[in-house]
């Protein structure tokens, strides 16, 4: 038997250096016991393995490896140290054997990560500060909390960056943490006995947390999920967590029960006054029933469209926007997820590259009129991240009086199709974007019409030759743009 010293629990780089000496001289996994500070000897153990060995085979491990070890090296198991040195050895014949996700060390590794990740995120998540007075009379602060593995040191960089303008201290029973306000300070195990129990801003705290509280949003499996019960007794608002759970259900029903308070007739008056016949003309005018007078009637009117249904989980309406006189009007398929948010179009990754594209172009964006066929976010709900998804054909012709009012007013001398859903939205043409994107093409009413991708597609493309490429191409589109209106370009 061989003996491995390491110098603590998570000492990564010392099992790193010990694993390459001993799976260099080949020795199976079996035959090695893994020993921690001043952990007992083994008694038939032999001594410890020379660091001055000569390695005789050289290890070679994928790129995944050295990140899952750090995590795993933090787990509390024991067996811990034997399983990376088993992986380690296996992985030599075995390249591929972390994508086997079936493999039971595989699996096992995997599984000891995913609870050091969690164990992590609650530690940054439930540590609570209490105020205490330093022996100079000082401000500091001291916490208490008892994780479920030996994470302290990996963790300790979020609570300097987050609080570094505090002088503070996280005790836990296996290591603790001091900051200072100029150096982190690594420290050994506390008890709680040595953390305060309290201070003054909890009872302002606890009256806070009691406040918001909704009941008629509990969920208490999810609750307990994401805040387990153990972590419970070290929050400053756990004495109030059992009878708020306890009375959630009185307390909805209250809330539905009680009548419904209504804003002062102050400003009942006021919005009276200010919206009297507003609404019904931009209902009106948005269905089509009233004639629309400028630009600025129909992009109010279609703050309130309900031509479908996209309306019902968009944030808002997403008109377009650029001088009324610009030569050039650039139609997108619809907002993103950035737009959305903010109320524009091309502003988030796909317009930054558009603009970077505009501008090897030499043409001057500021002077073009940018819009998208479809003035809604469709999206799909993925955790917490809204997806893009295509519009389909019907809410494409519901938008289309949306985008000839848009072309009404700015009568550019050039409409640029950017994708197959804008060219759709202005010819009805169905077909490969790729059979129009070369030729020149008018719309109804005589004004010509470009056609090229839409700069989000360039950002989909995986291979970087394949996008150098594209984009290349999708600059030369628009420096055709340039050629059909001078205008457009840039000042010299």
């Amino acid at each position: 038997m061989r003996v491995a010293q390491l110098a603590g629990e998570a000492d990564f780089a010392g099992w790193r250096e010990q694993a390459r000496l001993l799976a260099g001289q080949g020795v199976p996994a079996a035959e090695v016991v893994w020993q921690v500070g001043g952990q007992a000897a083994d008694l038939f153990a032999e001594a410890p393995a020379s660091n001055g060995a000569v390695e005789t085979r050289a290890l070679r491990v994928p790129a995944a490896f050295p990140a899952l070890a750090e995590q795993v090296i933090c787990h509390s198991d024991p067996q811990r140290f034997s399983l990376l040195y088993r992986l380690l050895l296996r992985l030599q014949d075995e390249p591929q054997l972390l994508k086997v996700a079936t493999d039971p060390d595989v699996h096992r590794a995997d599984a000891m990560a995913r609870s050091v990740r969690r164990d992590m995120h609650k530690m940054t998540a439930f540590v609570r500060f209490r105020e205490v007075t330093d022996e100079d009379g000082g401000e500091a602060f001291i916490a208490w909390f008892e994780p479920e593995h030996f994470i302290v040191e990996r963790v300790a960089s979020f609570f300097v960056k987050r609080f570094a303008a505090m002088r503070w201290s996280i005790l836990t029973p296996h290591r603790s943490l001091h900051w200072d306000g100029a150096q982190l300070h690594v420290l050994p195990g506390a008890s709680q006995a040595q953390a305060p129990t309290e201070d003054a801003m909890e009872a302002y705290w606890r009256t806070y947390y009691a406040n918001i509280f909704n009941p008629a949003r509990l969920k208490v499996k999810a609750m307990k999920a994401e805040m387990p019960v153990k972590y419970w007794r070290n929050l400053p608002e756990a004495s109030l967590i059992a009878p708020l759970i306890a009375g959630a259900s009185r307390r909805a029903q209250e809330m539905v029960m009680t009548a419904p308070t209504h804003p002062p007739e102050r400003h009942l008056r006021q919005a009276a006054r200010s919206d009297t016949g507003q609404d019904e003309a931009r209902e009106a005018q948005q269905r089509g029933e009233a004639p629309v007078a400028s630009w600025a009637e129909a992009a109010a009117a279609a703050r309130i469209c309900t031509r479908c249904d996209l309306y019902c989980h968009a944030t808002q309406t997403v008109f377009g926007e650029g001088p009324l006189s610009a030569p050039v009007m650039f139609v997108g398929e619809q907002p993103g997820d950035q737009e959305d948010l903010a109320g524009k179009p091309f502003v988030g990754p796909a317009g930054q590259l558009f603009d970077r594209a505009m501008a090897q172009a030499g043409l001057d964006r500021s002077r073009a009129y940018v819009t998208n066929a479809v003035k809604h976010f469709k999206f799909q709900l993925r955790g917490k991240r809204r997806i893009h998804q295509k519009p389909n054909a019907g809410e494409v012709k519901a938008c289309r009086f949306w985008l000839g009012l848009e072309r009404d007013f700015v009568k550019p001398q050039l409409v640029v199709a950017l994708g197959a859903t804008a060219l759709h939205a202005l010819t009805g043409h169905s077909g490969s974007l790729m059979s129009m994107r070369d030729r020149d093409l008018s719309l109804d009413d005589g004004t010509r019409l470009l056609a090229t991708v839409h700069p989000s597609y360039l950002l989909r493309l995986p291979d970087p030759e394949a996008k150098q490429r594209e984009m290349a191409r999708f600059i030369a589109d628009l420096d055709r743009v340039g050629e059909v209106v001078p205008a457009l370009r840039l000042a010299a």
